[in-house]
């Protein structure tokens, strides 16, 4: 039998007669779509093409800038937080911007040191960190990572976007209103948010369009990752960061909804005389309130965190997946215990659906119901373990390139270990009877989430900004923004931990100097912790200025950096341009022939890396799974 020739096209290689097909195909298309702009004259117009963009990657960089935005915002808050507690009572001309009534002579006012906090986790967790997380490395990355055209529903996607950002928008309002914005944390406990001012409104108006969007996106990401595979594309070769956003889309869809149903369940208190979560008998300030009967208090902590505890999963799970691409790519070696990993994060999916009551042990729960929730609570720590020993282990052996994402990557490692293991005696029914609502809680919850969750992003802003750009960020620039950034975000956390473990209550206008058992554990640590944050607040401005600079050259053309600029082997990396077509990703879309980390291969001497669409001369079959046709070519934008 004559051995078929085969040719080299782009990065992948074809046989010479499904090159020759291929290419007939393209052509024809090409002429089709010609001839139809030929008859219709029909040219995207810039609000359809960059506003209103069905294009899953362009959604992406909509989503990543205006979280990004927020989660400035969100920073600048508590940065005001800060200054209050390293020096409570004292007049700042800052805090004036805040306005009179809310900061008379720069001194910040009880109720308005609450509001920024309620406003500050509020936008941290659901307009900025989430949106990073899903909407924009999630839609940029996503599709390409699995050889798809575009996801699955493209107008469902720009209509996420477009019920994420007016319930931004909508939160962010309140501000302008004289009483100002929600005061009642960002987990807004009733009865105390059912009878606080107009700005809790505004709240509840804004969750309900960000829960849409985040419903609207998950059945997107859910659909496209079963569907939309490409050819070869089995599910133990999907990248581990697709997992990682498969799961975080069943978490989206299960949880949010009994949060929405509160939400709205919340608003009929506040504005339609209903009592949901009003007991019967409540006085306010000396007067019985008299729509107030029958509701419970504690329906609204078990809907909220029914959706929490897996919302704190929606923060990990796309960090963990984006920290595993980094270290598989900057180690050059696959990652260890891929299957176990896989396994790990579906497992950790299924569990946070029962652990959310260890938020309540106060509330009064029997033993038995505390002892069943405190064992599903120190059961789902154990994949958390095995995905971060699978990470540790794969950096065994390896020749590791300490690149700026992989800094921030090895960072995501003790910095995650250490929110873990401080959230376990928060899981004991007895440790957190001390601990409870103390700074212990804000230490651990920032540990996973700041210099976890977040640094894990800012891996994935410098590891995946060659792809959007066709530009790296400055080397240098991006080190010193590490550095700064992982010494100081530490002076801000972990004194918490002293102060909790002191019993200094978290949400106190002054910090605790007040209270004789936390005035000592307080003066000794604010004022370090706010200035770390003032410090931390300076080491951004070379991330910001890296960022742009970049942006704007990249816009005017001066791309620099090659297609696969990391030498990786997903389909992101090695099967497109940098930065990827318009409309259809591929020019060609590839067939998948093996697993997502193949590096240093003994089968393949010709680099350190083999992608996974090339074809080796004797290649085994490529085997069924991935719905998408073996030859396919991208739409053409005009």
């Amino acid at each position: 039998m004559a051995q078929r020739k085969q040719l080299r096209v782009g990065n992948q290689w074809l046989y010479a007669d499904d090159a020759e097909r291929l290419l007939r195909d393209a052509i024809r298309i090409r002429d089709q779509e010609e001839q139809r702009h030929r008859i219709e004259g029909h040219v995207q117009s810039w609000w359809r093409r960059y506003v209103f963009s069905t294009d899953h990657k362009w959604i992406g960089l909509q989503y990543g800038f205006t979280a990004l935005c927020f989660l400035l915002f969100g920073f600048c808050l508590m940065i005001l937080m800060r200054l209050q507690l390293g020096w409570p009572g004292h007049a700042f001309s800052l805090m004036k911007i805040l306005g009179e009534n809310r900061a008379p002579g720069g001194v910040l006012l009880p109720e308005a040191y609450n509001q920024l906090g309620a406003m500050h986790g509020t936008i941290m967790v659901f307009l900025a960190i989430v949106p990073l997380a899903v909407g924009a490395f999630g839609n940029y990355v996503v599709p390409l990572q699995i050889g798809a055209p575009d996801m699955a529903f493209p107008k469902l996607n720009m209509i996420s976007y477009w019920c994420y950002l007016p319930g931004g928008l909508v939160m962010l309002s309140s501000f302008a209103l004289k009483d100002g914005t929600a005061n009642s944390g960002w987990t807004s406990y009733a009865p105390l948010s059912v009878i606080a001012t107009k700005g809790q409104t505004f709240w509840l108006f804004g969750m309900v369009l960000l829960i849409t969007s985040s419903l609207l996106g998950s059945v997107n990401f859910i659909v496209t990752i079963i569907q939309l595979r490409a050819k070869g594309m089995t599910f133990m070769r999907l990248p581990f960061f697709v997992w990682a956003q498969l799961v975080t889309g069943f978490l989206l869809l299960l949880a949010f909804p009994p949060l929405e149903a509160a939400a709205v369940l919340q608003l009929m208190d506040r504005v339609a005389g209903t009592s949901f979560f009003l007991p019967s008998g409540l006085v306010i300030s000396g007067q019985q309130l008299h729509n107030a009967g029958g509701g419970n208090p504690l329906l609204w902590q078990h809907l909220f965190w029914f959706l929490a505890h897996p919302e704190v999963y929606v923060l990990i799970l796309p960090a963990m997946g984006i920290v595993a691409e980094v270290i598989a790519n900057n180690t050059r070696k696959p990652l260890w215990g891929y299957r176990s990993m896989v396994g790990s994060v579906i497992f950790i999916g299924f569990m946070s659906f029962v652990v959310w009551a260890h938020h309540m042990f106060l509330t009064g729960m029997g033993t038995l119901i505390s002892a069943f929730f405190q064992t599903t609570t120190m059961i789902i720590s154990i994949p958390s373990v095995i995905i971060l020993s699978a990470l540790f282990l794969s950096l065994w052996g390896a020749s590791i390139r300490f690149t700026t994402p992989m800094l921030f990557a090895l960072a995501f490692l003790p910095m995650f270990g250490i929110g873990g293991l401080t959230g376990l005696p928060l899981g004991l029914a007895t440790a957190d009877l001390h601990l409870h609502d103390t700074y212990y809680v804000i230490g651990h919850f920032h540990y996973v989430v700041a210099p976890g969750t977040i640094f894990a992003m800012f891996a994935g802003i410098y590891y995946w900004f060659p792809k959007v750009t066709g530009r790296k960020l400055n080397d240098f620039w991006g080190k010193v923004h590490f550095w700064g950034s992982l010494i100081f975000i530490n002076g801000i956390f972990f004194p918490m931990f002293i102060q909790g473990l002191a019993g200094v209550s978290r949400r106190l206008y002054d910090g605790g100097i007040q209270y004789a058992h936390a005035k000592a554990s307080a003066e000794a640590t604010n004022p370090f912790m706010s200035v770390s944050a003032w410090c931390l607040l300076a080491m951004q401005v070379p991330f910001i200025v890296n960022f742009f600079y970049n942006v704007i050259a990249a816009m005017l053309g001066k791309r620099t950096a090659e297609p696969n600029v990391w030498h990786a082997t997903t389909l992101d990396w090695a099967a497109t341009t940098s930065p990827p077509l318009a409309h259809g990703n591929f020019a060609v879309l590839p067939v998948v022939q093996r697993g997502p980390y193949e590096y240093n291969t003994p089968e393949y001497t010709e680099a350190d890396f083999l992608p996974q669409h090339v074809v080796l001369a004797e290649a085994p079959p490529t085997p069924s799974g991935g719905l998408l046709p073996a030859t396919a070519v991208a739409q053409k934008e005009m």
